[in-house]
């Protein structure tokens, strides 16, 4: 059977989709194997993350591909070894020859919900990361018209907000409260880490100067907070503290997502980049004006090994060791 061929007059979505599709038909990638982020697509074809998240939309919709929460999108273990017909552009006046036997039918309207709506917005932030998030993808990714989940929500901002509060939701805190303010503070800074190592994306939405307004984000402050209280704390120094430990939690967990956009854009994992940058690494060390660094590198066998989690941990201890004396010292008097 003869490959389609894309043609200048083709829109760029479909260009792309012909192309990842020869990568899988020709077997290039298999089933399993991982194909191009919207991030990789739009470097290497020069087009908008929006473009890219519409080609990925229709090699899903092709059933060639499928996205895996945490791993991205990958090679469907069902997609066809011949190429499928092209599916035409939504404004051709062009009808296909025959619909590809692999492609869902639409969900019909009435299946539309909010939390349907909300959920697939997560699934692309997981799997893709925020800036691959849009309306039109996420109705692709429904099967309806592209107007349809603004029924439901006024726009993209809207639909972060749902999402982020339905993700803070996720976790929730025990009725019997563990002993001790320290205790109960570690175990608020644990569960946000926890969500914002399952949902990446949550770190970015602001600074801490500008809080995200959610209520379920507000139930994590309140458990904080309320374990601070009674200590005879200033409200502003207990306020402070909560702050504290929030920033904690939410300066390391920013990173995550950072990681993930610059293995996206480079093509290179962390070890890679490193690598990479070995001459100039060396080559500081040997000017002689950094000698502590100097020292404390050549002292690793295999390199210095940079874990976010173990961070989190050395730094949630001693942010509470120091807070300590602040905590107790100022306990009121019974």
């Amino acid at each position: 059977m003869t490959k389609p061929t894309a043609t200048p007059a083709e829109p760029p979505y479909l260009r792309i989709v012909a192309g990842i599709r020869r990568r899988i038909t020709d077997g290039e990638l298999a089933a399993g194997d991982r194909v191009p982020s919207t991030r990789q697509i739009a470097k290497e074809w020069g087009v908008a993350l929006a473009t890219a998240t519409k080609a990925l939309t229709t090699l899903r919709l092709e059933g060639l591909v499928e996205t895996r929460p945490r791993t991205g999108t990958v090679v469907a273990g069902t997609a066809p070894v011949t190429p499928p017909r092209r599916i035409p552009s939504p404004t051709s006046t062009t009808a296909p020859a025959s619909a590809p036997a692999s492609a869902p039918a639409p969900a019909p309207e009435r299946e539309l919900t909010l939390d349907r709506i909300v959920r697939t917005g997560m699934d692309i932030a997981d799997a893709e990361g925020l800036p691959a998030l849009s309306m039109r993808g996420v109705a692709a990714r429904l099967g309806v018209a592209a107007m349809s989940p603004y029924r439901y929500v006024t726009g993209k901002d809207d639909l972060v907000l749902l999402m982020a509060d339905t993700a803070f939701g996720e976790e929730s805190y025990p009725a019997d409260a563990p002993e001790g303010w320290r205790s109960r503070v570690e175990l608020g800074a644990r569960t946000l880490w926890t969500l914002y190592r399952r949902h990446p994306w949550l770190a970015q939405l602001g600074p801490i100067t500008r809080p995200l307004l959610a209520p379920n984000l507000m139930v994590h402050g309140e458990w904080v907070l309320s374990a601070l209280d009674g200590h005879g704390l200033a409200p502003a120094t207990l306020f402070d503290i909560h702050v504290l430990v929030y920033s904690h939690t939410h300066g390391l967990a920013v990173h995550l997502e950072r990681k993930a956009q610059a293995e996206a854009s480079t093509g290179q994992s962390d070890d890679e980049w490193m690598d990479s940058r070995a001459p100039t690494l060396q080559g500081l060390a040997e000017s002689g004006r950094f000698p502590t660094f100097t020292k404390v590198v050549g002292a690793f066998d295999d390199g210095y090994d940079l874990r976010l989690d173990a961070l989190f941990e050395l730094g949630l201890k001693a942010l509470l060791d120091g807070l300590t004396p602040i905590v107790e010292g100022r306990k009121a008097a019974p």
